[in-house]
Formats: C-alpha cells, structure tokens, sequence
C-alpha cells in the first residue's frame, strides 16, 4: 500500500480555465493535489471556492428519509420522482435505485425542487430478466439509493452522445439497454475474479445492486476505503475527484461546494474502489502527472458542446472529444451543480 499524503507532498497545480469551461463556481481558480493512491487507484483532489447557501440532500439521504419516492411507471427506462420535503436533493446520474419491479439506474444529474410533484426521469435496468417483487419489496415503489454504478464504460453507454449514424431514438435506447446489461455481467464476472467468490446473489443474479452488497466483495473492497477516505476529507476546500485506474485516467466528478462533494465522497470512493478492485489483474502503469491530469479535464471542457432541457428549466450541457465526454448540470439562470468527466 502507498498513500501518498497531500499536504507533506505539498504538490498542486492550478487550473485557471476560462470562459463558459471554467473549473470552479464563478471561473476561479481551482488547483489540483495528489495522487492519494492504495494498489492501483489513485486519487487527485480538485480544490475550488464552494457555492454559498444550503447543501442539497442527495437522494440516498431523501430516500432514507422519506422525503423522495420513486415510482414504477411499468417502462424499464422511465420512472417517477417526486420530492414531498422542504429542500433541495441532488440526483447524480448512476445512482441506483433498488426495488420495484427491477432494479435501476438513472440516467441524468439534477436538482429536484422542494415540493416537486410528480416527474418522469429516465432510467435503464440493472437488473435482467425479473419483471415482479423481490421478497419483502414493494413492486411499485423504491426502497433506497446507497449504491451507484461501478463502471466507466457502463456510464459511457447510459449517457454518451449518439453517434450520428445511429437509427431511432428508440432502437438507440435498446442499444443503449443491452449494453449496461452487457456491463452488468462484466462486472460481476470480474469481481468474483478479484474477490475468489461468486458476487452474483441467489435473490436474483442479474442485480448489479444485490452483487454490490455482497459481503466477501466489501472486506476486499474496504482496504481501499480504508486507506483513501480521509484524505477526502482533509480540506474544507475540495470540491471534486479523478479517479485514475491502473494509472489511467478513468473519470472525475466536480460539485458545486464542498459541502455536497463530502456528502458524495464515500458513495462515490466506494464505486471507483469496486471499478478498482474489478480491474486488479490487468496492466498497471505509473500514475500521471498532475499536468496529464489538468490536460485531461481542460481538454473535456474544451470540448464541442450540445445543451438539452431538463426538468424546471434546467438544462445539461454535455461537452465531447477523441478522448472524452463531459457532463455538466446546471439549475434555471444559475451556475453549474455538478460535472462528470469520463475518459473514452
């Protein structure tokens, strides 16, 4: 195990990006640190100035508190979502839902407003081929949100822009479904290689949700928490992440305060540990630089761009290149929540 120690390293880089593709809320200035690294994950911190005002919910915290619930529509890809409480919840996209008729993921980051009434919000199956209630589920409703998807490629096929010889929206939709089916069985496969068990729960073996719980699965997966948690937690400043796998840049998220990113840091480090651990047995190369790592977000953000509507008037601006595709959420006349940064 190598950790290295952000502040007695003392090595950071600033971004200073500019324009409609800065960094930080407001364009200031953000810089980097690290790698905190254990086996082969290594983790760079993005520090920045923090959005003033109230820290969302996220959707684990409104579900456990049931303040948000989540409804079968009876169409695999689309659900409703209704927030009854009085504050904001931050939905990221890859967050898993567990229970209904199967289990599901959804597909698109947003703030939900106070008192939303019911929405549509799109999803794809985690789960294959059951289509009733688990024992103890109500096949109408979801129970909680404690885990998220465990795997680039599979976010990549839930979100990445369409090529432009793709066929109907529909056709592109099922594509898009077979192929986080397709990820599903990856990842359970090498999982139960990393772990020497089999992950896939005798409840129903398709669930990525069920096999994420698997027991021998979080022992194995807790020597990563154990040794990368904290340094999450060190400054008051960070507002993001890049994972880098096997000394690959894999993905990075940024939110918009450093409030909301603590609340994602151990559901998030929990998910790039699994990806992690799944991924022990290829090629490992030398971390990069934190130059190759600042050439890797600017360049995402520099990227050509296309903007969908969403719900209450926000909108996603997703930004793609060669080598990678941003995400980026932002509420009505506001500044951006949240941006989600995959490598190709």
């Amino acid at each position: 195990m190598r950790l290295s120690a952000l502040a007695a390293a003392c090595v950071a880089v600033s971004l200073l990006f500019s324009g409609a593709a800065g960094a930080a809320q407001n364009n200031e200035p953000v810089r980097l640190t690290g790698p905190a690294s254990h086996d082969n994950l290594a983790i760079y911190f993005v520090h920045g100035a923090s959005k003033s005002g109230p820290v969302p919910l996220t959707l684990a915290e409104a579900m456990a508190k049931k303040v948000v619930q989540v409804r079968e529509t009876g169409n695999v890809n689309s659900l409703e979502i209704e927030n009854l409480g009085d504050q904001e919840v931050f939905i990221q996209a890859g967050d898993i839902v567990k229970g209904g008729q199967q289990d599901r993921t959804l597909t698109v980051s947003l703030l939900l407003p106070p008192k939303s009434g019911r929405i549509p919000i799109a999803s794809f199956c985690v789960e294959n081929g059951r289509w009733s209630a688990r024992a103890g589920e109500d096949v109408r409703t979801f129970s909680s949100s404690a885990v998220t998807v465990s795997s680039r490629e599979m976010l990549l096929a839930m979100q990445a822009p369409a090529p432009a010889t793709s066929g109907s929206g529909s056709m592109d939709t099922n594509d898009r479904q077979q192929k986080v089916w397709d990820g599903v069985k990856r990842v359970q496969q090498k999982l139960s290689v990393a772990t020497g068990a089999n992950v896939a729960a005798p409840a129903s073996a398709t669930s990525l949700q069920l096999a994420l719980e698997n027991k021998k699965l979080a022992e194995t997966r807790n020597a990563y928490i154990a040794a990368l948690k904290s340094a999450g937690e060190k400054d008051d400043d960070i507002v993001g992440y890049v994972f880098v796998v096997n000394g690959k840049i894999n993905s990075a998220e940024m939110y918009a305060s450093n409030g909301l990113f603590r609340k994602m840091w151990p559901k998030m480090l929990d998910a790039g540990a699994t990806e992690a651990l799944g991924q022990k047995q290829e090629t490992k190369d030398a971390a990069p630089t934190l130059d190759a790592v600042q050439a890797f977000l600017a360049g995402a953000e520099a990227g050509k761009a296309s903007e969908k509507p969403l719900n209450f008037g926000s909108r996603r601006v997703t930004r793609e290149t060669a080598q990678a595709v941003m995400f980026e959420t932002a509420p009505a006349a506001a500044p951006w929540v949240h941006r989600s940064y995959l490598a190709k």
